[in-house]
């Protein structure tokens, strides 16, 4: 008998699991993102409301699932395309929605990723930067006091300085706070929109530089 697999490699089935096609945004987007360039896929665009005022930043995946459902409409791409099976396209880099939306005073969730933004990566008691994955979250008022989980209570931290203060509020540890924390606001947004977008000149009529 013939030997028609030599090299151990089999077809792979055209269906996803279960034999179930994606929806066709998802299913375009998928031939999009080619293995060659992920990081064009996480590159940040510009999120612009009905009004053109910016509401926030996404991924160009998130950006293209937008464009391809309808409710979006690029203002400005860049220089690179993403290609599917059939056509090619320009990606984003500021898109606008083509609805209104109303978007609260304080519209991000509270999580340690927000507070890393809002803090800038920055260790609010000895002012160095650090990569993510060295810092931690601390509560400026102990949780053993009754200290929250709250934006006005928690900082950005290194693990050294997150050792020296302990289970003590700063002034017992003997260390300063950089400054107050506080909410997102609609500043606090602008400035983390200009600081991810400061190298793409597109994004500078949009933010009131």
């Amino acid at each position: 008998m013939e030997n028609r697999h030599k090299s151990g490699l089999r077809p792979r089935p055209v269906m996803g699991r279960a034999g179930v096609a994606p929806d066709s945004a998802k299913s375009k987007l998928a031939a999009a993102a080619t293995p060659s360039r992920p990081s064009v896929m996480q590159a940040p665009v510009l999120v612009l409301n009905a009004t053109f005022e910016p509401i926030n930043v996404t991924a160009v995946r998130r950006a293209l699932v937008l464009l391809l459902k309808g409710v979006a409409q690029a203002e400005e791409t860049n220089s690179s395309n993403v290609h599917s099976t059939k056509s090619a396209m320009q990606v984003p880099s500021v898109i606008r929605l083509l609805s209104y939306r109303h978007i609260p005073q304080q519209s991000r969730a509270l999580s340690r990723k927000n507070i890393l933004l809002r803090d800038r990566n920055t260790c609010q008691f000895c002012a160095r930067i650090f990569p993510t994955s060295e810092l931690t979250l601390d509560h400026v008022m102990p949780r053993s006091r009754g200290g929250r989980s709250s934006w006005e209570n928690l900082v950005a931290c290194c693990y050294a300085c997150n050792n020296r203060k302990g289970d003590r509020t700063p002034e017992e540890a003997g260390i300063k706070l950089q400054r107050r924390p506080r909410p997102f606001t609609l500043h606090t947004s602008r400035q983390l929109m200009r600081l991810i977008g400061h190298r793409d000149e597109k994004w500078r009529k949009y933010l009131f530089y």
